[in-house]
């Protein structure tokens, strides 16, 4: 009986937020090392989170990531991956990779494992949503550095995303982009999502990855940040806190917060329903980024 009461008690403290946040779109940024993991539990957890959201009229937009699977078809096409400020330099072989893998591979299986659990998704490939700018890094010496196909993205097609809201489908967005020159490039997924968050209007902007947030000491997880306002970012670069592929992710966040998303989330894809336990919690998980 205890354990029957404990269940109810959950949902009470999930109903304000239910109430609150119910015909609000929230984008889920999905990415990480579970998203294929071995374990099918794990895998789920995050599509059952999307379902639970389309189920309480929460309006749910996926955009996901793959850098580990790209990486390994990389690797078995015998190229090698490079990475410059967190981003992927991706020379024009990288790019058929990225678009295949990313597009015609992760994309379809999201969508299929949403549709299987019940609930309604569509995906789409990131060249019919986004467009984009060449992105020229900042090298050491002062100058821009050409990473090749990688885009930064500029403008966000909502009007079929807006159509799947409305019909109450999940649209499932891969992160690649249609260039100005009508070539396909490679995009960070993180600012992507970004760009879709403020583009629809979103409340919440949720990044999901392998770690656990944003921490002090990154080997230690007891050193995690719980609440970030947008001014400390700055002295956190500065202490080299946030580095490498945390630059354009914690960017991204800041960037959403100061167009009007009212809090971005780092959350741990490995932890069961971290989703869930974010959104409908009075304690949270991981990192809250607000103004």
């Amino acid at each position: 009986m205890q354990d029957l009461i404990s269940k109810a008690a959950m949902l009470l403290e999930a109903l304000p937020y239910i109430q609150k946040f119910s015909g609000e779109t929230f984008v889920v940024k999905y990415g990480g090392s579970f998203m294929d993991s071995p374990d099918p539990a794990v895998r789920h957890g995050v599509a059952r989170d999307i379902v639970f959201l389309e189920a309480v009229e929460i309006n749910p937009v996926v955009v996901h990531g793959g850098g580990k699977a790209i990486t390994r078809a990389m690797e078995a096409a015998g190229l090698k991956a490079n990475f410059v400020q967190g981003q992927r330099v991706t020379d024009e072989a990288t790019v058929e990779i990225v678009d295949r893998v990313l597009s015609r591979e992760i994309n379809p299986e999201i969508v299929k494992l949403i549709n299987e659990l019940g609930g309604r998704a569509k995906g789409f490939a990131g060249t019919e949503i986004f467009t984009c700018r060449k992105l020229l890094l900042d090298a050491p010496d002062g100058t821009k550095l050409d990473a090749g196909f990688l885009g930064e993205v500029i403008g966000v097609n909502t009007a079929p995303l807006i159509e799947c809201i409305e019909q109450g489908i999940t649209p499932v967005i891969s992160p690649t982009a249609r260039g100005e020159d009508g070539k396909i490039y490679n995009c960070n997924a993180d600012v992507s999502a970004a760009h879709a968050a403020i583009a629809l209007n979103a409340k919440r902007l949720v990044f999901m990855s392998d770690v656990p947030g944003l921490m002090r000491d990154p080997k230690d997880p007891a050193t995690l940040i719980a609440h970030l306002q947008i001014s400390e970012v700055p002295g956190l670069k500065q202490a080299g806190i946030v580095d490498k592929g945390m630059i354009p992710k914690v960017d991204s966040a800041v960037t959403a917060i100061k167009s009007g998303v009212e809090k971005v989330s780092f959350v741990d894809g490995r932890v069961n329903h971290a989703v869930l336990l974010e959104i409908f919690t009075d304690e949270g998980v991981g990192t809250e980024v607000v103004l």
